[in-house]
C-alpha cells in the first residue's frame, strides 16, 4: 500500500461515541435506564429471582420507553451485562412553533436548532401552545438517548 492512496471516511459527526455502555443486570436498579428491544427504557420496576439448581439469579426488569411511553419488559441473568443508554437533557429557548409542527430553538451558542417536532404527550403540547400564544418566555428541555431526541419538559422565565 503507498502512501499516495487517500482514504475517505464517511462520518457521522458523533466521534465515535457508542450510544449505549454496559452494566452488570444486578446493578441496574429502580429509576435507573436500560435498553430492550432496542428502545432506551427508564426502569419502573426490578425484582430478583433465587439461583436456581441451575445456576444464575435473574433479574425482572419492567421498564418504560422514555420517548413513546410504551411498557416493555425483560429478564436478564443478574451476573450478565446489560446496555444502558447514554441519556443527556439539555435545556434550550424556544423561539418559534411552525405550522407543520416543528419548534425553533436557541442553542447555548446562539445557534438554531430546528429538527424538533413538538412532543406528542397532549398536556404538555397544549402547555407549550399557550405559553407560546402568551408571549412568554419558554425553556424546553430536550432528552436525548441512542440518536434520538424530544421535548420532555417545559419551564417559565417570565414575561418577554
Amino acid at each position: 500500500m503507498s502512501d499516495s492512496e487517500e482514504h475517505h471516511f464517511e462520518s457521522k459527526a458523533d466521534a465515535g461515541a457508542s450510544k449505549t455502555y454496559p452494566q452488570q443486570a444486578g446493578t441496574i436498579r429502580k429509576n435507573g435506564y436500560i435498553v430492550i428491544k432496542n428502545r432506551p427504557c427508564k426502569v419502573v420496576e426490578v425484582s430478583t429471582s433465587k439461583t436456581g439448581k441451575h445456576g444464575h439469579a435473574k433479574c425482572h426488569f419492567v421498564a418504560i420507553d422514555i420517548f413513546n411511553g410504551k411498557k416493555l419488559e425483560d429478564i436478564v441473568p443478574s451476573s450478565h451485562n446489560c446496555d444502558v443508554p447514554h441519556v443527556n437533557r439539555t435545556e434550550y429557548q424556544l423561539i418559534d412553533i411552525s405550522e407543520d409542527g416543528f419548534v425553533s430553538l436557541l442553542t447555548e451558542n446562539g445557534n438554531t436548532k430546528d429538527d424538533l417536532r413538538l412532543p406528542t404527550d397532549d398536556n404538555l403540547l397544549g402547555q407549550i401552545k399557550a405559553g407560546f400564544a402568551e408571549g412568554k418566555d419558554l425553556v424546553v428541555t430536550v432528552m436525548s438517548a441512542m440518536g434520538e431526541e424530544q421535548i420532555c419538559a417545559l419551564k417559565d422565565i417570565g414575561p418577554k
